[in-house]
């Protein structure tokens, strides 16, 4: 009862098997890693101490929290125009714009948990509002937050802005002429 192979052929196809089965073994092992990895996580984000971690934290975001921990970082209460607030953590050299970032990031998280995917134009909510801290806008996006007296706990506003002509990219001639060329009467 010859089977046409070759002793080593045999050994191959044996080796073969045993091979996907290592990889089967390892890919469930590596499954099962993962999803212990991922229910201690959700352990650990359900203490309360740890409240302010974000359900999906990125690296730059433990980074931050451990900076705020030790001092290098601040705690920023945002409140919105409807009077409620929410904490955004920045580093101590951060600028406007990282602030506007941070701001956005966390904006985006409440939304997503709350009512899931859902677009929101930063555009028009940086072109139409303004951040401002004791009365002063903070326009420029390249000042630094301290500079501008902001410290840890500070508490920043979202205020009605409306740009001046000169930053708006189309004039109203423009619109105009749009316009006019559809109430022609034919």
């Amino acid at each position: 009862m010859d089977t046409g192979r070759s002793p080593s052929a045999a050994e191959e196809a044996i080796d073969s098997v045993s091979t996907k089965a290592e990889e089967v073994a390892a890919y469930h092992s590596s499954e099962a890693k993962r999803a212990r990895l991922q229910s201690m996580l959700a352990a650990l984000l359900d203490d309360p101490i740890l409240a302010d971690v974000p359900r999906k934290p990125s690296l730059a975001d433990v980074d931050t929290l451990i900076n705020l921990e030790l001092g290098s970082a601040m705690r920023i209460t945002v409140v919105k125009l409807d009077s409620t607030s929410f904490d955004v953590a920045v580093l101590n050299t951060a600028t406007v714009k990282d602030l506007k970032m941070a701001i956005r990031k966390k904006i985006n998280e409440i939304e997503q948990e709350q009512m899931g995917h859902r677009h929101i134009s930063w555009k028009h909510i940086w072109d139409n509002y303004c951040l401002t801290h004791q009365s002063e806008k903070l326009m420029d996006d390249n000042f630094v937050l301290s500079s501008h007296g902001i410290r840890n706990n500070s508490k920043v506003s979202f205020l009605p802005h409306i740009m001046s002509r000169v930053y708006r990219k189309h004039s109203r001639r423009r619109k105009h002429r749009f316009f006019h060329g559809l109430s022609r009467k034919m």
